[in-house]
């Protein structure tokens, strides 16, 4: 009988002991997430110093390890829209706290996704590591080998920021290997093969992202690209036009008007959404709102840079 009391006592003792063990763990990480975001709000986000450890914040999050993943997704997306917005040209904590992120979930694809377009693109719009993005996508493919949307941002990388149509061919010749990759990677690995680095090639990629995606996010972004890309297109075939009217008139035409009126146009062009082309006398073409075209690089003011709004580009 007095055995089986000191068994009740001393399992009631464990009992507590672990209670109390799990309600100081959840108060100290409470305390550690509040103290971060203390913290961020005080000091400059390039001054932030993170916890870098994946192992440590494995065993203070009881488990939860996916959570606190999507909790260093969400300060990474915060930590980039912050830097862009101030046209930042430096992006430190950008590689560690992507590099956090996936080693506490590396099943979070989104991260490999969007963390390599981040990384990839030039400053302000990123942080200028195109070679740092490959790196995060192969440990993607690493981690998740049968995802074959991240052979494709492999390959959208080699082929639009780096420049290497070999490697992207390969890229896309290994994503298709994959069982249920979408057939386009085979004609994609077969273009890059063939040929890259012209705007036909960039329009291919984007409208194959545009087509398979599934992401709200990732289809809109490839909409604007593709937006820039017809008005890169238009913008030089007006600006062709304009030099062939000067040629024969010894002038530049005042206005879309005198193009029409010489017969050279049928209508006034408009951009893709919605404004006309500024037509300007001094022989140069412009968009009316830069604003809402972000990716473009013709018709743009002298000094102007579109702004990129929203997040960028990534795969299908």
């Amino acid at each position: 009988m007095l055995s089986a009391a000191k068994t009740m006592t001393y399992s009631a003792k464990v009992t507590a002991v672990c209670s109390a063990t799990v309600v100081l763990s959840l108060g100290l990480s409470a305390f550690l997430l509040t103290r971060i975001d203390q913290v961020r709000t005080q000091v400059a986000p390039q001054e932030l110093l993170y916890i870098s450890s994946p192992a440590l914040l494995k065993r203070m999050s009881l488990g939860y390890t996916g959570l606190v993943a999507d909790i260093y997704w969400t300060r990474a997306v915060q930590y980039f829209g912050g830097k862009h917005k101030d046209r930042s040209s430096a992006y430190k904590l950008l590689g560690p706290l992507l590099e956090l992120t996936t080693d506490l979930d590396p099943k979070l694809i989104v991260a490999y996704q969007f963390g390599a377009t981040f990384l990839a693109q030039n400053p302000p719009e990123g942080a200028g590591m195109p070679d740092k993005a490959v790196e995060l996508v192969e440990k993607g493919i690493q981690n998740n080998p049968n995802d074959w949307h991240l052979y494709y941002e492999l390959g959208f990388l080699h082929a639009l920021e780096r420049q290497d149509y070999l490697a992207a061919a390969k890229a896309f010749q290994r994503g298709s290997e994959v069982p249920g990759a979408h057939p386009s990677l085979k004609i994609l690995a077969a273009s890059m093969a063939e040929h890259g680095g012209d705007r036909a090639t960039a329009r291919l990629l984007w409208t194959t992202t545009y087509d398979t995606a599934t992401d709200p996010m990732i289809k809109e972004n490839a909409r604007k690209h593709l937006q820039a890309l017809r008005v890169d297109q238009d913008v030089d075939a007006l600006q062709t036009l304009l030099e062939r009217y000067r040629a024969q008139m010894g002038r530049y035409p005042s206005g879309v008007r005198d193009l029409i009126a010489a017969g050279w146009l049928r209508g006034i062009p408009v951009d893709p959404t919605g404004n006309p082309y500024k037509i300007l006398p001094e022989g140069r073409v412009e968009v009316q709102s830069p604003d809402k075209l972000p990716f473009i690089t013709r018709g743009l003011p002298p000094g102007e840079k579109a702004s990129i709004l929203g997040l960028p580009k990534s795969n299908p």
